[in-house]
This record gives structure tokens, sequence and C-alpha cells, in this order.
């Protein structure tokens, strides 16, 4: 019976690895590597032997004969990924049918190599995946800071807590605090004088601003930042709580973050595992209705596969059938992101009426969002198509982007600290991982090969005799506070 990988599947290639017939792809070596929803099983390869299950952070993988329910597609999603694929070509005789990559040695250490001092900023999973780096592959001494005072980032932060297996990886991380090569720091803020103090700093703080629209009454009170619902009922201690009152929620945006919010808004409060103080606020809550704004059509979703998979199956999700989305959806050929949809159903939603009893959420794709209207407060959005949707509050989701770091240079355009391979710009020892590198995209998995990316122009440039001479201080204050 060949294994299957899920929908909570994190994409760091952790089950590549372990794999003795290198039948899990794409691996990081390939060209969709970081831009596939998940990893795949060939099952006409697979030998059952269960090593990527066990070596999987999320518990994503399981024998595809015992899915059951909604995971039930993912055996046949798994099988797709290899129809049409000639997995035989250009293969000698072997007990496996894929070709292995050959063997690439990407760094060389010197035997005298002196252990490093490193700093890391962020313990989300850029700056975790580039701590295991440095602990596992070298000899370096690794300071680790956050100025939340709980470790975790956008694993604790930012995942949804009914995925509770995509969590899980946090405790992998975890692991590393109490490495005896580590000191960790929360609850302080890096201070300017933390790159004297260490050979190398490594930024992986993350992307925490907002993408602005740009329309009018983008700042009324009643239209929310995504991070500012997703921080909340993750327990982010900045974030406060938002207002529930109105009946109606239109987020701006059609991402998984877009999907997560309309899910955990609508969902049974006793189903998910947030504080108690969130679960009071979600069974108070009125909101009847999320409605989901795309600017392009169902073809061009930004959602992934998975997330869609998992909302459809709940229940409660409609499609607006309006300016031809019917159609796109119904001649789309099979694999094409539209066909994604040819179950859900459909209904012209009258949005001069309130919302339905129940609860439930509608996508309605082709309308961007060209206003927020109201006087004191967001009453309602104008879209494309000249209508306008009724709404209390409009969380908008359109996208994240990096905030400047003191001292150091900064994109204003993109959102990402200038870099060459992890090295900042003009500031020699000092570097960046994970989204303020790269700009917010690819999952959890993504910040593992931009991380090592990172590690490797680190040593690199240590090896070189490029990493500046630090002052030395014994008992010197290794942060900006004392």
């Amino acid at each position: 019976m060949a294994f299957a990988i899920t929908q909570t599947c994190c994409a760091d290639a952790s089950c590549v690895s372990v794999c003795p017939v290198n039948c899990i792809h794409p691996t990081p070596d390939e060209p969709d590597f970081g831009t596939t929803d998940l990893l795949y099983i060939d099952p006409a390869t697979c030998i059952d032997c269960g090593a990527c299950a066990d070596a999987c952070p999320v518990d994503a993988i399981f024998p595809a004969g015992e899915l059951t329910g909604p995971l039930r597609a993912y055996e046949q999603l798994n099988a797709e990924y290899y129809a049409g694929r000639n997995v035989l070509a250009d293969v000698s005789a072997a007990p496996n049918f894929h070709r292995w990559a050959p063997p690439s040695f990407a760094r060389v250490l010197p035997s005298d190599f002196a252990p490093l001092d490193v700093a890391v900023v962020g313990t989300g999973p850029a700056g975790m995946y580039a701590v295991e780096d440095l602990l596992l592959h070298t000899n370096a001494r690794v300071t680790l800071v956050d100025r939340l005072p709980v470790a975790g980032g956008l694993i604790r932060y930012g995942v949804a807590p009914d995925h509770p297996s995509t969590k899980k990886i946090g405790e992998t991380f975890a692991r590393f605090h109490d490495h005896p090569r580590l000191r960790l720091r929360l609850g302080v803020a890096a201070g300017a004088d933390l790159a004297d103090r260490h050979d190398a700093v490594i930024y992986a703080v993350g992307a925490t601003e907002a993408r602005r629209l740009g329309v009018p009454g983008e700042d009324l009170p009643g239209s929310l930042p995504a991070a500012a619902v997703v921080g909340w009922y993750n327990g982010h201690p900045d974030v406060a709580p938002p207002d529930l009152s109105a009946e109606r929620v239109v987020v701006v945006g059609m991402g998984n973050v877009a999907l997560d919010i309309a899910r955990i808004l609508t969902a049974d409060p006793e189903s998910l595992a947030v504080a108690p103080l969130v679960r009071a606020r979600l069974r108070s809550s009125k909101v009847r209705e999320v409605v989901l704004l795309a600017r392009r059509g169902p073809e061009a979703a930004a959602y992934t596969r998975p997330e869609l998979l998992e909302l459809a199956a709940r229940g409660g999700l409609v499609v607006d059938a309006h300016a031809g989305v019917a159609e796109a959806i119904d001649g789309a050929a099979p694999g094409e992101k539209a066909a994604w949809l040819q179950g859900v159903p459909r209904e012209r939603v009258d949005w001069s009426a309130p919302p339905p009893d129940g609860r439930r959420i509608v996508l309605r794709f082709h309308s961007a969002p060209l206003a927020f209207a109201g006087d004191t407060e967001v009453r309602a959005v104008v879209a494309t198509g000249d209508v306008e949707i009724p709404a209390g509050r409009v969380v908008r989701a359109a996208g994240f982007r990096g905030a400047p770091l003191p001292g150091l240079p900064f994109d204003e355009q993109a959102g990402v600290i200038p870099n060459d391979a992890g090295r900042v710009e003009g500031r020699p020892g000092v570097y960046v991982a994970g989204w303020i590198k790269r700009g917010p995209s690819g999952g959890i998995g993504a910040n593992k090969a931009c991380a090592r990316e990172t590690v490797g122009s680190l040593l690199e440039d240590a090896v070189a005799g490029r990493l500046p001479m630090r002052r030395r201080a014994v008992g010197a204050r290794l942060l900006g506070r004392a």
C-alpha cells in the first residue's frame, strides 16, 4: 500500500531526504519545488516503508488506503502528479524508477575552522531553519533573539488554530532551544550593538506589514489588516480583539490567509484550539456571512488546492455566479484552477438582502475593491462591476510586506531588505532569511532552502575572511538593554 501526502504538508523536504527509493517529488533541486502546493508520492514506486511518515514534522503522510473523509482526495492527487510523466526515461536498471541527482558538496569548511558567534533574530521558520543548519552542520555558537516573550513566530501566530498538525513543526524547532551551543533571549529587542558582539547576524523577521490597497476609505474604523485578525485568534500579545458585531464581513483577497480568516470566523468555536477569551468572543460573534473578493477570475485564484478542498468539504461554501464566472468554471479543463470549483454550489447573490440564516462563505471573483464607503466607519465595499456590498467590517488580506529595520537598507517598492543570496548590501557580516529576504512568497518549507542559502553565504564569507572583526568584551551587553 503506497503512502500519500495530504493537506498539512509543509514542503520542507524532510521526507525527500529519507525516502530510500526517491519517490517523493518535487525535490529541492527540481524547478517546481517551492511553488507546488505540496509534495507528492509516486504510488507506482513507493515501497510502503513508512520512512517519510516518520520524518514528516507535521503529520501529513499516511497510508493511502487508510485515508478517510476529505483526505481521501489526496490519494488521487498524489497519483495525478505523476500522470503523463515518463519516470522510466534515461534510467538504467535499478531498484527504483526515479533518477537520483548526482552528489553535491556545496560547502567546504577547513578542518581548523574556528567557531563563529552568530546572532539570529526571529524564532519563526526562517530563523529556526538557519539555527538548525548552524547547530547541526557547523560548530557555531548561536544567540537566538525574539522581541516576543514566547518563541514561534509565524508557526505560533500565523498558522490557523484548526491546523494543529501544521503547528506541530514548532515542536521540531523547539528541540534546538535547549541546545548547549544556543542562548535563547526572548522578550527583548535586538539592540544596535548586536552586530558588534557577534561575527555575523541573520535577520529573519518576516513580513509584518499589510500591503496597502490604495483605495478611498481604506483607513476607516472597521477596516482591519489581516494580521489583526490572524494575530488575535492565535493569541498574539500585541493584537486587540476585533469587533465581530457585523453580520457580514468582507475579506479583500482570496489567498490562503483569506480562506483561513473566513473559515475561523464561520467555524464552531468549540472545534478550535484557541484561548478561552478568543472562544468566548467567537461564541458571541454576530458574523453569519464572510465574502471573499478576488480581483481576478477563478482560473487565477491565489488559494492553493488543499485549502480549497478543506473549505469545500466543510460545507457552507458558495460561489457568486456573476459576470461569466459559472461559464469559466464549467469550461475549465480537468486540473485547471477553475475546475477545482466545479463541485461547489453557486448562486447569484442579492447584495441588497441581509445574509441568510446559518453561516456561510461566499467567493466573489472579478471584484477589485474600488472604495470602502462610510462616514465614521465602514458600511460597504464598492467593487468592480458597479456593485456595493454592505458590510460592517472589512479585512484586508491582499498580501504582506516587510518593514524597515534600523540601520539597514530597505527597498520600499519590494518591501524587502536588498540582498545578494542573503548578504545585506553594504553591510558585511549582516544577512537576511525568509520573507524579509525574498518577499512574502512560499510556505513554511520554502524557508528551509532560503535559510540554507543564507547560512551558506555566511560560511563562504567566513572562510574567505570577509567577515568584519568584532569587538569582544567580557560581560559586554549582547543586546541593547542592561
